[in-house]
C-alpha cells in the first residue's frame, strides 16, 4: 500500500511548484529560428533557449514561453555560441610608423600602466561588440596589467569578453625586441628575463602568483633559445599549478623544443614545415596560428608574409593538425577598430581554402577544448554559459556573416542588440 504524507505532502509539493514558478519568472527566453552547433555543422530549427543566473538552463524545439516570460525573438538570425580568440593583447595599442621593433619599444617608454589599462576599455568593448565572448591574452601588457582588466570585466567594471590571462611573458634575456642596453628595463615591463632553471620556475611562480591563468613563452626570435628541457622546467612548473604553457614559435627548431618540452600550443608558427606540423599533430599539439590578414601584416611592416601565413595554414589543415583561431591584433589597424581588425583574418583562413565550418569550429568549440572551457563554452546546451551571438546569414555557407553580429548576450546578459 502507498503511503499516505497528508499535509505535509501536499505542503512540499506547493512549494515545489512555487520555486519551480519563481524560477521560470526569473528566467530569460530566446525564440530562434535557427540555432547553429559549431560542433557538429548541424541546425536546430524553432528553438527556444531559457536562460537563468548567465547559464542556459533549457533548450527545446518547438516549444513555447510560458505567459508574460521576458521573450527575446530573434526571429530567423542564426543564433550560435559566442566567439573566442585565443590570442589578443587587450592592453597594446601600439602606432607603427617605420620599423616595427622600435615602434613597440617606443609605446612601452610613452604609455603608463594606466594608459594601457583605459587603451584596453575600447579594445575589449570593440570585440565584445564584434561577437567574442572569450579570448586568452597573451601578454605585453605592463606589469600584470591583464590580471587587472580580467579582474574588472569579472567584476562587472566595464564591459569585454571574458579573459584568460598570462602575465608577464617568460624569455631568455633581452624578449622579443632589441633594447639599448642602458633601457633594458622597458622590456622588463613586458618580460621576465629567464636563463637558469631556477629563474625559470621562479618567474612561473611570480605569474602564478599575482593570478595568471596561462604561462607564455618565448622560444626564438634571438641567438639563445630554450632547449626542449628548459621548456619541460616551465611545464612541469606551471601544471603543479595547474595551468598550462603556450609558446611563441616560428621556426622549425623552436617548434620542436617546445613539442619536446610539452606545451600545449604553439603560437604563430609562420615558417613551419610539413615534418612539424606532423609532430604537432603526433603529440596532439594546438596551433594558434594568429594567420594575419594583409590588413594587419601591411601596419606590421611584412606584407609579404601573407603568401606564407597562408601556405602555413593550409598545409597545417591539410594534414591534420588541431588549430584554434587566435588573431594577435597589437597594432592600430587603419579604418577598424579592435573587433573588426581581428575579423579581417577571416580573409585569409579563406584563402587558404579552410571550409567555412571548421573556421567556424576553430572559433568557438575547438577554441573552448583547447582553453579547457568545453564543459562550459563553445555550444549553445543547458549546463553552458549564456554567451551567444546572432548574424542575419548562415556561417556554415559563409564564415563572413560574422562581420554582421546583430545581437550579442553575455552571461546571460544582453550586451548588444541590433
Amino acid at each position: 500500500m502507498a503511503k499516505s504524507f497528508g499535509w505535509r505532502g501536499g505542503l512540499i509539493a506547493g512549494i515545489c511548484l512555487l520555486l519551480a514558478s519563481e524560477a521560470v519568472a526569473n528566467s530569460t527566453f530566446i525564440r530562434a529560428g535557427a540555432v547553429v552547433d559549431p560542433a557538429d555543422g548541424t541546425i536546430a530549427r524553432n528553438v527556444l533557449i531559457r536562460i537563468e543566473n548567465g547559464t542556459v538552463a533549457d533548450v527545446s524545439s518547438d516549444a513555447s514561453p510560458p505567459p508574460d516570460a521576458d521573450v527575446i525573438d530573434l526571429g530567423e538570425k542564426y543564433v550560435l555560441p559566442g566567439l573566442i580568440d585565443c590570442h589578443t593583447h587587450l592592453c597594446s595599442m601600439v602606432p607603427i610608423e617605420g620599423n616595427a621593433s622600435s615602434a613597440f619599444n617606443l609605446y612601452a617608454i610613452e604609455n603608463t600602466l594606466a594608459d594601457r589599462v583605459l587603451q584596453s576599455v575600447a579594445n575589449a568593448r570593440s570585440m565584445l561588440n564584434a561577437g567574442f565572448t572569450t579570448v586568452r591574452d597573451v601578454g605585453n601588457c605592463g606589469d600584470w596589467g591583464d590580471i587587472a582588466v580580467r579582474d574588472a570585466i569579472n567584476g562587472g567594471i566595464f564591459e569585454g569578453p571574458t579573459p584568460l590571462v598570462s602575465g608577464k611573458i617568460i624569455s631568455p634575456y633581452g624578449g622579443q625586441n632589441i633594447i639599448n642596453y642602458e633601457h633594458i628595463d622597458v622590456a622588463e615591463l613586458d618580460y621576465f628575463f629567464a636563463d637558469s632553471h631556477d629563474e625559470m620556475r621562479k618567474v612561473v611562480r611570480k605569474n602564478v602568483y599575482y593570478g595568471a591563468d596561462w604561462i607564455k613563452i618565448v622560444v626564438d626570435g634571438q641567438k639563445y633559445i630554450y632547449s626542449a628541457d628548459d621548456i619541460r622546467v616551465i611545464v612541469e612548473e606551471a601544471r603543479r599549478a595547474g595551468i598550462n604553457v603556450c609558446a611563441h614559435c616560428m621556426s622549425d627548431d623552436a617548434a620542436k623544443s617546445a613539442i619536446g618540452g610539452g606545451v600545449t600550443s604553439i603560437e604563430h608558427g609562420f615558417m613551419l614545415g610539413d615534418e612539424v606540423l606532423r609532430l604537432m599533430k603526433k603529440e596532439g599539439v594546438w596551433l594558434v596560428g594568429t594567420d594575419l590578414s594583409i590588413e594587419v601584416l601591411t601596419v606590421y611592416g611584412y606584407p609579404q608574409w601573407h603568401d606564407m601565413v597562408v601556405d602555413r595554414l593550409r598545409r597545417a589543415h591539410d594534414i591534420g593538425v588541431k588549430m584554434a583561431f587566435g588573431s594577435d591584433v597589437i597594432v592600430q589597424v587603419p579604418g577598424h577598430d579592435r573587433g573588426s581588425a581581428t575579423l579581417t583574418l577571416l580573409d585569409t583562413w579563406r584563402a587558404a581554402e579552410i571550409p567555412d565550418p571548421e573556421i567556424l569550429r576553430a572559433m568557438t568549440s575547438d577554441a573552448a577544448r583547447l582553453l579547457g572551457m568545453e564543459e562550459s563554452h563553445g555550444k549553445i546546451a543547458k549546463g553552458k554559459a549564456a554567451d551567444i551571438i546572432a548574424v542575419p546569414a548562415n556561417p556554415l555557407d559563409d564564415i563572413l556573416a560574422l562581420r554582421d553580429v546583430v545581437f550579442v548576450m553575455k552571461s546571460g546578459r544582453i550586451v548588444k542588440d541590433e
